[in-house]
């Protein structure tokens, strides 16, 4: 699912304001918990692109994102649903988000 969340307040370099985000936590968590695991989305650019463990989605009606975004799996964080989901936009293809798990596994070091 792709949706808004207001990631204020942040500290440091985390990325904030209110922005598209990937949920990556599986339905059965979600609907049993309030706090979800998301990817935030920022701007495309090359040099963001170039790095590995950033995905590249380009916008279209079906993930409702208004630009070509960049999914910084390095920036996953945990978030209240209930305090702040903003809006729903869309879903993301499978392939992208097969990208983005590979992109989890390799932070997270959960290669076996």
């Amino acid at each position: 699912m792709v949706a808004d969340f207001n990631l204020n307040p942040t500290k440091g370099s985390e990325t904030g304001k209110i922005r598209p985000c990937i949920v990556v936590t599986n339905d059965i968590y979600n609907a049993r918990l309030s706090v979800i695991q998301v990817v935030p989305l920022t701007e495309w650019s090359e040099k963001k692109s170039r790095i590995l463990t950033n995905v590249t989605l380009i916008n279209n009606k079906t993930n409702g994102l208004d630009k070509k975004s960049i999914a910084d799996c390095l920036q996953t964080r945990p978030v209240d649903y209930t305090k702040r989901f903003v809006q729903y936009r869309g879903v993301i293809t499978p392939k992208n988000l097969q990208k983005i798990n590979d992109a989890l596994i390799t932070i997270f070091g959960l290669e076996i």
